[in-house]
């Protein structure tokens, strides 16, 4: 009972993240990983995350800004065609130390992004390459592409909806490509893992619904602050958990 009730907490903050309070994505993984364990929890949540895409999809998508996302998501899609073969075969340990080792780094990044000199950096190609990469990678490996992705998306400096809005077809579109992944390749997903989803998807409905709501208190300044200080516990729940 204990561990449905992590998980269905999980599922709310999920639904929350994808109507456009981002940066809570280390907190879904931290409890995911805590009751199914980290490569398992991979499995049962890509489904959802599917669910809640298209919902965000159907909201946000007149605010979809397709230029950026254009020169994103090439760069995604190849780092998770590296992560499928690096992290196939890894063991749980290593997983789980790789997942902690991804969300510190890309907190600490997301710190030092704020201090650093933005206007020089949004065009370069080196700057879309390897935040697309990263994100790419650590989405495949631990659904945990969100500090990068809002690395990138911060730097372009688009508004509060355009941001949610190009955010969530990325999303949506990487999240299918790493589904065949995830049933083929690694075997995460199962009839027990589609169970376990079926049951936590009132969840993701009552937090998108939730999330809607709080979004709208947001100005663009005070939105970009949430998502540092989100990503940041994330963060620091994982390294002490």
């Amino acid at each position: 009972m204990t561990a449905y009730i992590i998980s269905f907490i999980a599922a709310i903050i999920l639904g929350m993240s994808k109507s456009g309070l981002k940066g809570m994505g280390v907190l879904i993984v931290t409890l995911m990983v805590l009751v199914h364990g980290a490569k398992a929890s991979t499995g049962i949540v890509l489904p959802l995350l599917i669910f809640a895409d298209i919902l965000a999809v159907i909201y946000y998508n007149r605010h979809a800004q397709w230029k950026y996302l254009i020169k994103f998501l090439p760069w995604m899609i190849a780092g998770v065609l590296v992560a499928v073969f690096v992290g196939k075969d890894l063991s749980e340990e290593v997983f789980k130390k790789g997942m902690a080792v991804i969300i510190i780094v890309s907190v600490i990044i997301m710190f030092l992004w704020e201090r650093y000199e933005k206007k020089n950096i949004p065009n370069a190609i080196w700057f879309a390459g390897s935040t697309g990469f990263l994100a790419g990678f650590t989405t495949m490996i631990g659904n945990l592409a969100g500090a990068f992705s809002n690395i990138f998306f911060l730097a372009m400096r688009i508004p509060k909806n355009e941001f949610i809005g190009t955010a969530a077809w990325l999303f949506f579109i990487i999240n299918l490509i790493k589904l065949p992944f995830h049933i083929f390749s690694w075997k995460t997903i199962t009839q027990q893992s589609i169970l376990t989803d079926l049951y936590l998807i009132p969840g993701v409905l009552l937090g998108f619904i939730i999330g809607l709501r709080v979004v709208k208190l947001f100005e663009d300044q005070q939105y970009r602050k949430f998502i540092l200080i989100m990503t940041a516990i994330g963060g620091i729940v994982i390294l002490f958990r």
